[in-house]
């Protein structure tokens, strides 16, 4: 068998046990690649977050809804970058190793957070102020474009084979420590400030901080060890990454992350990001519920997600993939109508729960999923490219379709959307390998 074929009847080598990487060392350099993850994502996610606040600073024109649109806006074009910062960063974590992407791409999210921190707003520099946010914006999403498959990659290639699932899960479980990081300081500081204070500058502090942890997070990376995976494939001299090998070499491959991740990533943003406006603007509660509302359901969803990581290494990816779009694309219309229509908390709590457990399926195993498809050489960059260019399609663009499906009186269309989205996906998961037979990562 060569080394590109792939299928349902190709036998994969024995696993390569790598020499000299005890558990421990394992273990250490998963959370330290995961560190950087947590806090681009706190980065990303603090924009989200603190929107509610600082729109009107920025797009000063119409009411409320109008101004979050904007924002979502920028936040949406935000994400055109991810595919150039995962084309660039997949390439070069590819040539140069994922240690060296990885450093790279934090010190990026760190200027951006800076930029943010310090922007004058529309009433001191006038239109410049949407334009300069939009700029920090595009450095972060070239930053977190870069960022998800160089960590992906990093963690499941130091991963073991019997238990890769469970600890790749963790690259999912920083992104939402990042998230729910973001909505612990929006707590903090709605307890600590007046709300005149924080929409007026309270809202600079979270991406300050993202600044001043992404210092510490470049300083961590720096002494990361490089993969096996990496090193066996450089030292065999295999060709180099190019963009056109997804294409040519790995078409169907490269198609099925874009599909998964169109389902994944769409659910993910309406159940994570956008919920949080939800409560507020369509379910009429507080902000200050809301926002605690989102904290709790992120707490369950990430304890969960190592549980699904496990259990996809005993029944496969596929399996938890199948759970995730199926019954999402069958529960997301019923459960957002629900909560649209209570006015108790808990209530409201327990629904946004259940979407994130379904969710689980596809989160705990995105990063595992994709590495698996791909041979070393070109990983990286298979890992990236497709993802973020289907995130930046239907997850950078979910606020943005909601917001507009309320505005025009028409909201239950994105619940139909968003199914509809997620069982294309299912089609796709059902076509897939079985992980449990078949990976392109053979290092052990």
């Amino acid at each position: 068998m060569t080394a590109t074929e792939t299928g349902a009847d190709a036998q994969v080598p024995e696993a390569v046990v790598t020499p000299g990487l005890t558990p421990l060392a394992r273990l250490k350099a998963i959370l330290g690649g995961s560190a950087g993850n947590l806090v681009e994502w706190y980065d990303w996610f603090a924009y989200s977050s603190f929107a509610l606040y600082f729109a009107r600073h920025f797009f000063p024109e119409g009411d409320r809804t109008a101004q979050l649109l904007k924002a979502s806006a920028v936040f949406a074009i935000g994400f055109l970058a991810r595919p150039v910062g995962a084309w660039l960063m997949g390439l070069y974590a590819d040539r140069a190793g994922r240690r060296t992407a990885l450093t790279t791409a934090v010190a990026m999210m760190c200027l951006g957070a800076f930029a943010i921190a310090v922007l004058p707003d529309y009433s001191m520099i006038g239109a410049w102020a949407p334009a300069g946010l939009l700029i920090a914006r595009l450095v972060q999403g070239l930053s977190v474009g870069g960022e998800y498959g160089a960590s992906a990659t990093y963690m499941t290639e130091m991963a073991s084979r019997k238990s890769r699932g469970f600890w790749s899960s963790f690259q999912f479980v920083t992104l939402i420590l990042g998230q729910l990081l973001a909505l612990v300081v929006l707590i903090s500081l709605q307890s600590l400030m007046s709300k005149a204070d924080l929409e007026a500058w309270g809202w600079r502090i979270p991406f300050a901080i993202g600044g001043v942890l992404a210092i510490v997070v470049f300083w961590i990376r720096t002494g990361l060890e490089e993969t096996a995976s990496f090193t066996a494939a450089k030292a065999a001299g295999d060709k180099r990454a190019r963009t056109m090998m997804l294409f040519l070499d790995h078409p169907k491959e490269t198609a099925m992350i874009f599909g998964l991740t169109a389902g994944g990533s769409l659910a993910f943003y309406a159940y994570t990001t956008y919920m949080q406006k939800f409560l507020v603007n369509t379910a009429g509660f507080s902000k200050d519920v809301s926002a605690a509302i989102s904290a709790g359901a992120l707490v369950v969803y990430m304890c969960a997600l190592p549980l699904f990581g496990w259990a996809s290494d005993r029944l496969g990816r596929k399996a938890t993939l199948a759970f995730t779009f199926g019954v999402g694309a069958l529960a997301t219309f019923p459960i957002f109508s629900a909560i649209a229509g209570t006015r108790d908390a808990m209530v409201a709590f327990l629904l946004v729960v259940s979407l994130l457990i379904i969710l689980t399926g596809y989160s705990a195993v995105s990063a595992a999923t994709k590495a698996e498809l791909f041979p070393a050489h070109v990983r990286a960059l298979g890992v990236a490219l497709p993802y973020a260019a289907a995130n930046a399609v239907f997850g950078g663009t979910a606020e943005f379709v909601a917001l507009k499906f309320k505005q025009v009186g028409h909201e239950s269309g994105f619940y139909i959307y968003v199914s509809a989205i997620m069982a294309v996906a299912l089609a796709i998961s059902l076509a897939l390998p079985d992980s449990r037979r078949e990976s392109r990562i053979l290092e052990d």
